[in-house]
């Protein structure tokens, strides 16, 4: 493979964790009296760090409600992380290729570091991520490129040898800045036309065509 290592996001592209997320917002709405929402709506809430979920969930005119909506959200969800979420089909499996070929792999994602580090020590177990970031206090998010050449620099990477692997626009817009090979997914939360608008080099449907992308891809 040309490139020597691959980060990847986490929500809607390693594990689909739709479900919990739309379960413990809409707890939070309901117990805030406010109304929820289809789950098919967080696609779209989702992707920019639990703030900005809140923020969506609660709706234009009730942005004083946000922070304690996220509180009791973070309760809830922290008691529910697992109850739905899985990863992906033949995501465990492209892993282990990935790491049989000596390719370092991280995992960067915009959700809490905790619930980051926690999903992946139990839905991905063995796998040799050489670092897994979330979302931590004096690190900006996706898409800011400043945690993803952190995360390069800990694998000890250069930032022209890393794939960049996520489902919406935000990681393709973090893998340009970063100067990362950005591949996008369309297993996750948004589609194929978002990806190739900001900036995909790739786009796979399924995990065989993410491993086929990642050993063709000409950094």
């Amino acid at each position: 493979m040309r490139l020597r290592a691959v980060l990847f996001d986490l929500d809607g592209t390693l594990v689909d964790s739709l479900g919990d997320i739309a379960d413990a917002m809409n707890h939070a709405l309901a117990r805030h009296g406010l109304p929820t929402h289809p789950e098919v709506a967080y696609r779209h809430f989702v992707g920019e760090g639990v703030r900005e979920l809140a923020r969506r969930a609660v709706g234009t005119g009730r942005e004083a409600l946000a922070a304690p909506v996220l509180e009791t959200y973070h309760a809830y969800y922290d008691a529910h992380l697992f109850d739905r979420t899985a990863s992906y089909p033949g995501i465990p499996g492209m892993l282990s290729a990935l790491a049989a070929q000596g390719v370092a792999m991280g995992v960067l994602s915009n959700k809490s570091d905790d619930f980051v580090k926690r999903l992946v020590a139990k839905l991905l177990p063995g796998v040799p991520f050489g670092a897994v970031y979330g979302e931590r206090p004096g690190m900006p998010r996706k898409p800011d490129p400043t945690a993803a050449l952190a995360l390069a620099a800990e694998l000890g990477m250069e930032p022209a040898a890393c794939g960049f692997v996520g489902d919406t626009a935000v990681d393709m817009k973090t893998a340009r800045a970063a100067g990362m090979y950005g591949v996008g997914v369309t297993w996750g939360f948004r589609d194929a036309h978002e990806l190739d608008s900001h900036g995909a080099r790739a786009v796979a449907t399924t995990a065989d065509e993410l491993l086929a992308a990642l050993r063709e891809a000409h950094p």
